[in-house]
Parts: C-alpha cells; sequence; structure tokens
C-alpha cells in the first residue's frame, strides 16, 4: 500500500488476469473486491498494518468458486479506481484499488448505490459504450494538452504554419469526438493562443484528477525534408529509447527556455519511496495506453518506425496520471503538413484516437457509485 489520509493505493501482485468487482459496506466502513477463486501465496499477518485510508486488510475464499480481499476503511472513502493491470516488461499482473477520503455522508450515499463495479476482461475493453447509465459525475476525465502557444510558437511547417495552431486544432477535433461518444469528460490545458509552462500543464492534470493526459505535438526535423514522417507516441523514461527520442525531449523540454520563463528546479517529492511506486504503477499505465494508441492509429494513419518511444519529456511527469505525448507527423514533410492542415484527417484521425482513449480509460477506471 501507498499513500496517505486524502488518497490511498492498494496493490496486490498476481498472476494472471482476473475479473474484479468493487463495492462498499459501512459498519464499519470497507471495501469489498470480489474475486474468481483464488489461491493466496500471502502470510496472514501482512494484513495487520494498514497505511493512509486502510487500517488492514483480510482475505480468503467465501464461497465455491469465490474469494474475497476485504479492506478496512480508517475513515469513510470512496472507490476512485479499481483495475487488474497486465504484466508488463517481467513485472507480474497487478490488482489495484485506488480510494480517496470522503465525507460521511457521502460514503453512506455511495454505499447505498454501491451495486459492484465489473472490469471486463482485456477482449471486452471496446465495449465500453454498451454499459451505458453512467452519470456526468461518473465519467473519467481526459485532460488534452495542445503543445506550445502564445510565445512559444513550436515547430514550423513548409507552408510556414506554425506547431501550436496545428495542435490547438487537433485537439479541438479530438475534443469534439470524444464528448460525442458520451463516454468521457474532456478539458484543453488551453482553449487559445496562450503560453502555459511545462510544469502547469502537469499541475492542471493532477489537480483534476484526470484519468488521463495526452499531449498533442508536431515535430520538425533537420533531415533532408521528405526523409522523415508519420506519427509516433511518447511515454517516459530516464532512459531515451534512442538518440531521435532523446533529441525530441531535449527541444520539447526547452519550451519555457524559449519563452523567457525562469523556472527554479523540480524540488518535488520524487526521492520518497511511496512517490516512486505510485510513479513506477503510472508510468506502467501510461505504456499500455502507448501500445493502445498505436494499436489504434496504425489502421489508418502513417506512422513512424518504432512508433513507440520513450524519453525524459517533463510534460509527462505528472506521478499519479496516466501521460503520453502524441507527435502527429512532420512539419518539415511536405505530406504530413499537407495532412496535419486537413479538417478531414484530423477528424478522421480523432475517431482512432477517440477508440483508443475510450478503450483504457473504461477498464483502468472504475468510478464508485456515489451521486
Amino acid at each position: 500500500m501507498i499513500g496517505d489520509q486524502r488518497r490511498t493505493r492498494f496493490v496486490m501482485d498476481i498472476d494472471r488476469r482476473l475479473d474484479i468487482a468493487v463495492s462498499l459496506l459501512a459498519e464499519p466502513s470497507r471495501v469489498v473486491v470480489d474475486l474468481p477463486e483464488t489461491f493466496f501465496k500471502v502470510s496472514p499477518d501482512s494484513g495487520r498494518e494498514g497505511r493512509g485510508l486502510v487500517s488492514g486488510f483480510r482475505f480468503g475464499q467465501v464461497a465455491s468458486g469465490k474469494s474475497r480481499i476485504v479492506l478496512d476503511a480508517s475513515s469513510p472513502v470512496l472507490i476512485d479506481r479499481a483495475f487488474v493491470l497486465d504484466p508488463l516488461d517481467g513485472a507480474p499482473a497487478r490488482l489495484v484499488v485506488d480510494l480517496v477520503k470522503t465525507g460521511q455522508d457521502e460514503f453512506l450515499r455511495a454505499v447505498r448505490r454501491s451495486a459492484a463495479t465489473k472490469i471486463s476482461d482485456v477482449k471486452d475493453r471496446g465495449r465500453a459504450g454498451e454499459r451505458g447509465g453512467a452519470t456526468r459525475a461518473e465519467r473519467p476525465l481526459v485532460v488534452l494538452d495542445p503543445g506550445h502557444g502564445g510565445v512559444d510558437t513550436g515547430a514550423v511547417g513548409q507552408d510556414t504554419t506554425p506547431e501550436k495552431v496545428i495542435t490547438l486544432e487537433m485537439a479541438k477535433a479530438l475534443k469534439a469526438a470524444l464528448e460525442a461518444s458520451g463516454q468521457v469528460r474532456v478539458i484543453l490545458t488551453r482553449e487559445g493562443d496562450s503560453f502555459i509552462s511545462l510544469p502547469d500543464r502537469v499541475r492542471f492534470a493532477r489537480e483534476r484528477q484526470a484519468a488521463l493526459f495526452l499531449s498533442i505535438h508536431a515535430d520538425s526535423s533537420a533531415k533532408p525534408a521528405q526523409a522523415l514522417s508519420g506519427a509516433s507516441v511518447y511515454t517516459l523514461s530516464e532512459t531515451a529509447s534512442d538518440e531521435e527520442a532523446a533529441a525530441y525531449a531535449e527541444r520539447e523540454n526547452k519550451a519555457d527556455q524559449i519563452a523567457g520563463v525562469d523556472l527554479p528546479p523540480d524540488t518535488s517529492d520524487v526521492a520518497d519511496i511511496l512517490f516512486d511506486l505510485m510513479h513506477r504503477e503510472t508510468k506502467n499505465f501510461s505504456v499500455h495506453f502507448a501500445r493502445q494508441l498505436v494499436s489504434e492509429l496504425k489502421q489508418s494513419v502513417r506512422l513512424v518506425k518504432n512508433p513507440h518511444r520513450f524519453a525524459g519529456f517533463r510534460v509527462l511527469r505528472a506521478p499519479d496520471v496516466p501521460s503520453a505525448l502524441l507527435e502527429l507527423g512532420y512539419l518539415t514533410n511536405k505530406d504530413d503538413t499537407r495532412l496535419l492542415n486537413s479538417q478531414e484527417w484530423r477528424e478522421k484521425t480523432a475517431l482512432r484516437l477517440t477508440k483508443a482513449i475510450i478503450s483504457f480509460v473504461s477498464v483502468t477506471v472504475g468510478r464508485s457509485q456515489a451521486p
């Protein structure tokens, strides 16, 4: 477990993907996680001590074919998210439950309305629209971040269209497509031609407890005009996947310097063990989203070779919000520039992006049933 009295994450490693259902119980306050019959290779003593909003937990079989984990809450809570994370890069599959502190009245309302939230198998990710019935308050929030803006124009295309215009137009097209789905709420970090520092973009998503942060960009290249083209998706890593990714991250990380903003060094609690654990989990979610995004985009959008890349982008450093950077294409490439300026292409691409986003948040976000 990691967290504090405001937000706590419960994590349990598992050997395979499981369907789960979560619910709330009162008197005393508890969170119940129902599972298929499961063998717990966990010491019975491990649940005696808690952390943050969880005072302790217990587990075991409750009926034929059914097992249960019970989290004892130290104060009224809501289930912010509940999901199962696929195995990734040698790490096991993981059961994750995120809890947030709430008031007693809101907790009791949630208990009364608490129908167990079932997280479907990964094969059902594209069926979010079949569930229906979600109120606006239950829909997860997606933050779209049009890169650059204001004095920071970004790259400039062959037709002199600045990157900041391309990214804003794409963000608006994607927002319209996402809102038309009825599955998510959407906010842009900027609605017009304004400069926003990189830390403020990250803070914008964190303060609103976004389920996903997608930063939208377009690149340029010093190589011959037609040498590089196509889209790519980046996630955070301190070690870049290749020299080009490292160089791109370095350019993007200088956005604040270009705008003449003198920012102090990052003094966040990056050395804290709880922060580190949360950040690692969030990076895993980001990688899963990036892979879904690439899989969806390749159906109709030209991609670069090895389209999922990673590097140390400052704008992707939110420790608790899955984040990715979408590079739409190269403004130094004539064909890419033509497509990026096409409203028809933007709308078609927005539909592909929407499918990937809805698929991702429909599985990773299991909102409580509080009104």
